[in-house]
């Protein structure tokens, strides 16, 4: 979720001081019309998070709880309903999916699964770079936390493996190094979008559309509209960071040998690595079956973790220092209550009335596009997937259904380009943190193929994804 925050030296630390209260002082000296004082406090206070989240003078759960506190002491909300987002089933969902995900590490099932695939298809720089994507891609829908999946699970693999060929920042970067760290972080981004519990910010884009327009966003539905453009997204992005960072070395066959011999060192499948893979395939089929037997997925998570304790496969103590898990807890808790307070509001309606004019002409297929893009862009001035989601995907959504877009489709849509967006920098979310900062590519270089992928990422998604989404019937 969050990461710590490194004290900053000086004006820097101030600034990340002052940003929250600065933003409240100007939203509340804002002419409020219609609108009494605690609606406009709760506006007040929740813009002054989202400057908190993104100045982090406190890491993000610290500054969600610090304007819990706020709501309830200054009377904006009751108590009963300040603290009614902890209950709501989209948060558990999401700690639900962290513990899973903890599963994988623990037991690791993850690690086999991903020297496995590299084993049967990784004869080439190229088909590593799939084969690691590849795993990824299985690993997706039950580890929710893509800077665990990725940074946690893959990103020590695809470093031992750049190591095997003598590939290491500096010189010989370029031998093979840098063409798996740019190849799996753009092949996460992909996976992050394909499933409802693949990203931590997807299932709170689902929520904020419940609570918006009504609308039912499902774990199978979700995966069901990404599988068209994320397998196209799949198929390509390797292939393209291989031509825009070609690796020195083509075959690689010593790359089966090191993981056979991995896998040779792990032994065979632990009786709690087949346990953790039944309960994640259970998982899975129930997910994907929802319609049929309408168990919720958040019930179906939760019964999982349950499984595994049950099982021996994580013990209480796991769940009690899964730390991060409980940070997103406290984190989403307080955003989905203050979002839904400020719907019932009329807050974001007032906000859709006074905007949608600037959009007022355009075919909503075309404002869609232009609202997807725009939403995307903006993410150079995120360093967090969730944060970007908290502060625009409201607005952007309510814009785009009020040019016309069907409301699924706008969730869904927003939601892909919610984890997509983080192409660009080398800041925009956990993992680019972890991939950039193994010292492959320079800033520079991360950067200009960023901003390259960032194009490909968008038409790959427009260009296979409305025309799929229509023969679904989404519009």
């Amino acid at each position: 979720m969050s990461e710590p925050v490194a004290a900053a030296p000086g004006w820097k630390s101030a600034g990340r001081w002052l940003a929250p209260p600065a933003v409240a002082a100007a939203i509340w000296a804002l002419p409020h019309g219609r609108f009494d004082a605690r609606a406009w406090g709760l506006l007040t206070v929740f813009a002054a998070t989202i400057a908190g989240l993104i100045a982090q003078p406190l890491p993000g759960g610290a500054v969600v709880l610090v304007a819990v506190a706020l709501v309830g002491l200054l009377r904006i909300v009751p108590a009963p309903q300040a603290l009614s987002g902890f209950a709501n089933p989209t948060v558990w969902l999401i700690v639900a999916a962290f513990m899973v995900g903890r599963g994988f590490v623990k037991t690791r099932l993850g690690e086999r699964i991903a020297y496995a695939l590299i084993g049967a298809f990784g004869g080439t720089a190229l088909r590593l770079g799939y084969s690691l994507v590849l795993a990824d891609l299985v690993l997706a829908p039950a580890i929710a936390s893509n800077t665990a999946r990725a940074g946690g699970v893959l990103y020590p693999i695809t470093r031992s493996v750049a190591r095997a060929f003598d590939s290491e920042p500096g010189p010989t970067a370029r031998r093979l190094g840098a063409f798996l760290m740019k190849a799996v972080y753009q092949g996460d981004l992909v996976v992050s979008a394909m499933f409802l519990t693949a990203m931590t910010g997807n299932p709170l884009v689902a929520e904020m559309a419940r609570q918006s327009s009504g609308v039912a966003v499902t774990w199978a539905g979700w995966a069901l509209a990404a599988a068209l453009p994320g397998a196209a997204g799949i198929a390509v992005v390797p292939l393209l960071v291989y031509r825009l960072c070609p690796p020195e070395v083509g075959p690689v066959p010593e790359a089966r040998g090191l993981a056979r011999s991995r896998l040779a060192e792990m032994g065979p499948m632990s009786r709690a690595e087949r346990r953790m893979l039944g309960v994640a395939v259970a998982m899975l089929v129930l997910w994907a079956t929802g319609t049929w037997h309408d168990i919720s997925s958040t019930t179906v998570a939760l019964a999982g973790v349950a499984a595994l304790l049950l099982l021996d496969v994580l013990q209480w103590s796991d769940i009690q220092s899964e730390g991060v898990a409980w940070d997103a807890f406290v984190w989403f808790g307080g955003l989905v209550m203050m979002a839904e307070k400020m719907n019932e509001a009329g807050l974001l309606s007032a906000f859709v009335a006074g905007v949608a004019p600037l959009v007022g002409g355009w075919r909503w297929p075309v404002a869609l596009a232009c609202l997807l893009l725009l939403y995307m862009y903006a993410h150079y001035f995120f360093a967090s997937l969730t944060a970007h989601v908290t502060a625009l995907f409201p607005a952007f959504f309510a814009l785009a259904c009020a040019r016309g877009a069907p409301p699924l489709l706008a969730a869904l849509a927003l939601g892909f380009f919610s984890s997509i967006n983080a192409a660009m920098t080398h800041y925009g979310t956990g993992p680019a943190v972890v991939f950039y900062g193994a010292g492959y590519l320079s800033q520079a270089e991360w950067w200009k193929i960023g901003f390259i992928m960032s194009l490909a990422h968008a038409t790959l998604w427009l260009a296979v994804g409305f025309p799929w989404w229509k023969a679904l019937g989404l519009w």
